[in-house]
């Protein structure tokens, strides 16, 4: 499989020799079953650090735009990214959204591993934004775990309109799994999914530190 190559005999040398990566919480990734990965986003390629530090594959959902391009770069963009794990997330709302999660929904049913950024985007300045309802709808409708991530630095070795990271010191902080058990068959209830995404987003903010804006992020290509 081209994510398992990639992984083992491409990323991990580079991230070695490039990267000094200062890891915490890799005991709260459970052996086996569903979770699901929430995590800041600060970078492009906080898709290639955290999926590169874990044994087990991670699916990521990855904005629609990768897997719709045009011409013989746009198809192979497309067949890269469906390899790698990656599935595309239409963030226009409505149905087209609720099918994409839908997807998500059967890869933890499947008893993978899910990440996803529950801000919908990079943030624009380092700090943590608004969370979507997604994750906490997935959360609710599959009763998988969320274990919170923290992103740290890593706009700082690949800013916004940098195609590949310069060589650098980042980290990775894994938190305990969060538990939404009490609150199964509530994923209809808005009030509820806002309730979850923000203590999904509080738990991710204790593991960053980074300061937090009430709204939700503008949304960058």
């Amino acid at each position: 499989m081209l994510y398992d190559f990639l992984k083992r005999f491409a990323v991990r040398p580079l991230l070695k020799i490039f990267f000094k990566i200062d890891l915490q919480g890799l005991d709260n990734i459970p052996e086996q079953g569903a979770a699901i990965l929430a995590s800041n986003h600060l970078s492009v390629s906080d898709s290639v650090f955290l999926p590169a530090v874990l044994e087990r594959p991670v699916i990521f959902l990855a904005k629609d735009e990768y897997f719709n391009g045009k011409g013989l770069k746009g198809r192979f963009t497309a067949w890269f990214f469906r390899n790698i794990n990656q599935l595309p997330m239409d963030r226009s709302g409505g149905a087209k959204s609720a099918q994409s999660l839908a997807s998500a929904n059967r890869a933890l049913s499947e008893g993978k591993i899910l990440g996803i950024y529950p801000e919908g985007t990079r943030s624009p300045d380092g700090r943590l934004y608004r969370a979507k309802l997604g994750v906490a709808k997935l959360a609710l409708e599959t009763g998988a775990s969320v274990i919170p991530v923290a992103m740290i630095d890593t706009h700082k070795v690949q800013p916004i309109g940098r195609r590949i990271p310069r060589p650098g010191r980042i980290g990775i902080r894994i938190g305990e799994p969060l538990d939404f058990s009490a609150y199964a068959g509530a994923q209809k209830d808005s009030q509820v999914l806002r309730k979850v995404a923000d203590e999904i987003r509080e738990s991710i903010q204790k593991l960053s530190g980074q300061q937090y804006v009430d709204v939700y992020a503008p949304r960058k290509r």
